[in-house]
């Protein structure tokens, strides 16, 4: 057995282990504290050191259950009680506990309602006390045993509340995480759909060129069997280029309807033919830039242009490019809308994250963010020779950016809302239920108790008022020196003498809500009433 847990736990115990044991070893002293202290203090009985080794023992023994079977330890510990009333102090802990740590409230629920029952049965039935102490009784189990059970499942509402929680936001993110990936794999097919088209169109070019050089009346055997070759394998080119690129197609997406060779200029061109208000700075900038790189800056152009048409109608629009050495960059700047922001939904930001991937495959980076002075502005950073940067953009499966992040903030949404995956869902659902539970414990934690005192008190009340209530005007029509059995209108039954009650002296009530305590003394000496009085408080 040592060696099994020596492999299993390289030869120490586990930490969290360590932490439960240390924290039993702690809940056993603090419970026991009382009872040991009751049980070393003098006078000692000739079974005290006995019966104070019995009552830790049981402790321990409730302290060892708790974890697994908490109600269990609950009930060992109010039959502690019946041995030794120390025991008072560790129901409050235990009954937390069971709280606490039980999945479900039925179990605790027929605890306190079989204590309950057996209590009143010894208390009233058996042992013939008193309706005041059974209803001390009953409210020591309502205030020492339900309401800290209560409590404690409170508490494990709050936490089921606060692991849902935790659980929605990791859904959440997971979808976030989904969504840009989804994004960036999306570009990735609109670019791989573009190069089918555009090297499919070249190598068709060529194909063509090598069959009217096949034809050629000119050409040697030689060279006519070469040309022949060419021709034969541009088409396998093509058609190994249709193969792997060209299933990349979506099966709804349509052509794009933009020149190929469209520059920057004409598209600001167009964009104010469309009635924007826009100015070009640096047109000549692209002139080096590799054409991978010059259309993804004229992606990133039109995409700010369509953001500054579609969320700041009528805004001033700039858009600069310029080169710095052996990088260029594109900026495009829109002032705030003149009649403010458009109504609308807030956009899922998947514009700019298609944009940034593009950006990243021709090498640079994209920032894109709302200005300090109001309005919105989208810069990108490319290599002229096409080296990468990396400052500034998240790789591929990195969290997607947030609010509060340089980018992106707010843009066209290309793809649709964020999708409500299962896991999501399933998050939110516990996230719902988790609080719904929160929202009825917390009323029943604070509604238990007073619904349940008021049923003690309504229980106690006519037990204990019954046979027992001497009336104001019957009281002063007792003579003094009367023999009892003189006397008219005496109840048939006197109240339990309260503590420090004189010998031969009974105890009547007004019949005072809630406690019926005793209001008229009447003292006797040989059968005879010698004094009566009304005891004030």
């Amino acid at each position: 057995m040592e060696k099994w847990w020596s492999a299993r736990t390289g030869g120490r115990w586990p930490r969290q282990a360590v932490r439960r044991r240390l924290a039993d070893l702690l809940l056993w002293g603090a419970t026991a504290a009382p009872i040991g202290y009751a049980g070393v203090t003098p006078p000692h009985s000739r079974h005290a050191i006995a019966l104070t080794l019995g009552a830790l023992l049981l402790l321990a023994v409730a302290v060892a259950v708790s974890r697994r079977w908490p109600v269990a330890a609950l009930i060992v510990t109010v039959l502690g009680s019946l041995l030794n009333g120390n025991f008072l102090f560790a129901i409050p802990v235990f009954s937390y506990l069971a709280g606490r740590r039980g999945a479900t409230a039925v179990p605790a629920a027929v605890a306190f309602a079989a204590i309950a029952a057996g209590g009143t049965v010894l208390n009233l039935g058996l042992l013939g006390t008193g309706a005041a102490t059974w209803f001390l009784l009953a409210s020591t189990l309502l205030f020492a045993g339900v309401l800290p059970w209560l409590v404690g499942r409170y508490r494990r509402q709050q936490a089921a509340l606060t692991d849902a929680g935790r659980r929605h936001v990791e859904a959440r993110d997971r979808e976030r995480r989904g969504d840009a990936e989804r994004v960036r794999l999306r570009e990735r097919a609109r670019i791989a759909q573009e190069m089918h088209d555009s090297l499919g169109h070249d190598l068709s070019l060529i194909a063509l060129r090598a069959a009217a050089l096949e034809v050629a009346a000119d050409l040697t055997p030689r060279h006519r069997a070469a040309a022949t070759e060419l021709r034969a394998s541009v088409a396998a080119a093509t058609e190994r280029l249709h193969g792997i690129i060209g299933v990349l197609r979506e099966p709804d997406g349509t052509a794009t309807t933009r020149p190929a060779d469209e520059s920057v200029t004409e598209l600001v061109d167009g964009a104010r033919e469309a009635g924007m208000a826009v100015r070009l700075d640096g047109a000549d900038a692209l002139a080096q830039l590799p054409p991978m790189a010059a259309y993804a800056v004229h992606r990133v152009v039109r995409e700010a242009l369509t953001n500054a048409a579609r969320y700041a109608p009528g805004a001033p629009v700039t858009v600069v490019l310029a080169a710095d050495g052996d990088r260029v960059e594109a900026a495009v700047v829109n002032a705030p809308p003149p009649a403010g922001p458009l109504p609308g939904p807030a956009s899922s930001g998947s514009g700019l994250l298609a944009l940034a991937e593009r950006v990243r495959l021709a090498g640079g980076a994209l920032t894109a963010g709302p200005r300090t002075g109001g309005g919105f502005a989208v810069r990108a950073r490319l290599p002229v020779a096409g080296r990468p940067e990396t400052d500034g953009l998240p790789p591929p499966g990195a969290d997607p950016p947030s609010a509060g992040d340089p980018w992106p903030v707010a843009t066209a949404d290309e793809v649709g809302r964020p999708g409500t995956g299962e896991g999501l869902g399933e998050a939110e659902r516990r996230l719902r239920d988790a609080r719904r539970q929160v929202r009825r414990s917390l009323l029943v934690a604070l509604g238990a108790p007073a619904g349940l005192a008021l049923v003690l008190l309504l229980v106690y009340y006519p037990v204990a008022t019954t046979g027992t209530v001497l009336r104001d005007e019957a009281f002063a029509r007792l003579p003094v020196g009367a023999a009892r059995a003189e006397l008219a209108g005496l109840p048939r039954r006197q109240l339990d003498p309260p503590a420090g009650a004189r010998p031969g002296c009974e105890h009547y009530t007004d019949g005072n809500f809630p406690l019926a305590q005793p209001t008229w003394r009447l003292c006797f000496v040989e059968g005879r009433l010698v004094s009566k009085e009304r005891i004030d408080g």
